[in-house]
């Protein structure tokens, strides 16, 4: 979401003094990062309700739907409308129990920001961590302490408690400072207090010696707000809560689906006016159990283990209609799976087949792309795919998992498109929400057909947005960018698809943009050469020699991509 940031970024050590709309996209970038490294070992602590290994990938996609939708949000949204896009986006893409609540969580803040004219201190901050835990409890059935609830509910409470604390200071400017501060702070440290509590309150935790994985996965996302908030490093927190029984969690044997629970999980979109959902709620809860109804605005995500998925959807028939449905199995020996093939999660090792599409800006991309078993479409900017081709190369695929690389940010609506309408048909459509061919190299070198689609999606995903990229072209036209007016013929640098350089001169411009990404830390830089062979080789050549004097720690590696009207396309891991 960075790209949309306009407001800087407090100078280090100063806290940030109110909520807006850069600290909303900043947290939402450090709590999917942080949510990315958490995520095997949320896996590993998942033994309530379902012991399936999955709650930290759940909340991971979950939160990243969130992320991915207020990045597509207008620009100079403001801080209501954003938070609600935010929602939205997450309540769309939730994944999992836990996910579902994760998303009403942030459906409550968003309500509670509705009226805000702009910024928000810690009071108000305050005000909608509880009415986010009032509607996460009231959007679960049968709800149970010693989860996700609990700790939402201790850090709502310690926000209350905060947030009338600090309302008597003196001076207005440094008490609004010290609320948010305080509020974010103490929030989380309740959260953390509260999750190292959830074994005794739930005997399923107590007895696998493990705190609750939803639970793990808030207070990773509060952690991470607490960092932005108070403008400290990412790791300046991490020793702040010990964690005995993660390390337990990891070495001990996976646990196996309750054979007495409920078989099926089902999952699906609903649209029904929001009269007919307390019966609706009720009715479920008949049905099977782990029953939550999310949403608002005539639009809710349903989530029930139920041994008969089938009664579940016809519930819904009568009321609405339901879309998107999933049905999983709960038990590893549903799915067909020989005894002892299990991936390193303790799950059945899938057997279904992969496929990668990917599109890309020339003939010779194309051609590295398949060389590695991607199925490549041209599409060049400006001169977007069709919907058709996509579907094609989709079903060109073999099986019916597919992983879709749109590979630049205009592409992204038709991938989704078509990954909808292709899962109405049975198959498994991720898009990977890559912006340069370079971010889906990178994704691609990650790409393990042994490893679950979830978790393969989820490494590709983390791979492509630890890759900056950069890009050199030439303007064919006067007009005012980000670094200042530019002429026709003039050098173009980009990094992250803003112009940050105008030169005369392709190597130098190439090199100053290099440096720039490099300056945020790096490991390995991919060049792609453009259509001029000769001019190209040849600034990668003084490229090669700058990188070689400038940082001999860095890796190269060149590609010959053959595109059209960038010279060069330019990535930094």
């Amino acid at each position: 979401m960075s790209e949309h940031e306009t407001a800087p970024e407090p100078a280090p050590g100063l806290a940030v003094g109110e909520l807006d709309t850069a600290v909303l996209r900043r947290w939402g970038d450090r709590g999917l990062d942080h949510l990315g490294r958490a995520r095997a070992e949320i896996d590993a602590l998942n033994v309530f309700p379902v012991p399936d290994g999955d709650t930290g990938t759940n909340l991971f996609l979950t939160f990243e739907a969130g992320v991915l939708a207020a990045a597509r949000a207008p620009l100079g949204s403001d801080l209501a409308a954003l938070t609600h896009t935010f929602a939205k986006g997450a309540l769309l893409g939730a994944r999992g129990n836990s996910g579902v609540i994760v998303a009403q969580l942030l459906r409550g803040m968003a309500q509670a920001f509705t009226d805000a004219s702009g910024p928000v201190g810690g009071a108000q901050l305050a005000t909608a961590f509880g009415q986010a835990a009032d509607l996460a409890y009231s959007a679960v059935a049968r709800p149970v302490e010693g989860t996700v609830l609990t700790v939402a509910r201790a850090a709502a409470v310690a926000a209350a408690l905060s947030s009338v604390g600090s309302s008597a200071e003196p001076a207005q400017s440094q008490s609004q400072s010290q609320s948010l501060a305080q509020t974010v702070s103490r929030a989380a440290a309740a959260a953390r207090v509260a999750l190292a509590d959830t074994p005794n309150q739930l005997a399923a935790l107590r007895r696998a010696g493990v705190v609750d994985a939803g639970g793990r996965g808030l207070v990773v996302l509060l952690d991470a707000l607490e960092s932005v908030v108070l403008n400290r490093p990412d790791d300046a927190l991490a020793s702040a809560w010990e964690r005995p029984s993660v390390a337990t969690a990891l070495s001990a044997p996976v646990h196996g689906a309750d054979p007495e629970g409920p078989e099926y999980e089902v999952m699906f979109l609903l649209e029904v006016g929001e009269s007919h959902i307390p019966n609706l709620r009720e009715q479920l809860a008949t049905l099977g159990d782990s029953v939550v109804v999310v949403g608002g605005e005539d639009l809710w995500n349903v989530h029930v283990h139920a041994d008969e998925p089938g009664t579940v959807v016809e519930a819904a028939v009568a009321v609405g209609r339901p879309f998107r449905i999933q049905i999983t199995s709960l038990r590893p020996e549903s799915s067909g799976g020989a005894p002892g093939d299990t991936t390193t999660s303790g799950l059945p090792r899938t057997t279904r087949k992969r496929g990668v599409v990917a599109v890309v800006p020339g003939q010779a991309l194309a051609d590295l792309f398949e060389s590695v078993g991607a199925t490549a479409v041209i599409g060049a900017p400006g001169a977007r795919p069709s919907l058709a081709a996509l579907l094609s190369a989709i079903e060109q695929c073999q099986g019916e998992d597919v992983v879709l690389l749109p590979n630049d940010s205009d592409h992204l609506v038709a991938a989704e498109a078509a990954a909808e309408h292709s899962r109405t048909n049975g198959r498994r459509v991720a898009v990977i929400p890559t912006r340069d061919p370079v971010q889906g190299l990178s994704a691609l070198a990650v790409h393990d057909i042994a490893r679950r689609f979830d978790d393969d999606v989820v490494s590709m995903t983390s791979a492509a947005a630890s890759t900056r990229h950069g890009a050199v072209t030439l303007a064919v036209k006067e007009a005012m960018t980000s670094a200042g007016i530019c002429r026709p013929g003039d050098v173009l640098g980009l990094v992250d698809g803003d112009i940050a350089v105008i030169g005369n001169d392709l190597v130098s411009v190439a090199a100053d943009v290099i440096d720039r990404m490099l300056s945020a830390g790096g490991e390995l830089v991919t060049l792609v050469l453009g259509a001029d062979e000769i001019r190209e080789r040849e600034v990668s050549g003084a490229l090669l020699l700058h990188l070689r004097q400038a940082r001999p720690d860095v890796e190269v590696v060149s590609y010959d991509g053959g595109q059209e009207h960038y010279p060069l396309l330019l990535g930094v891991e």
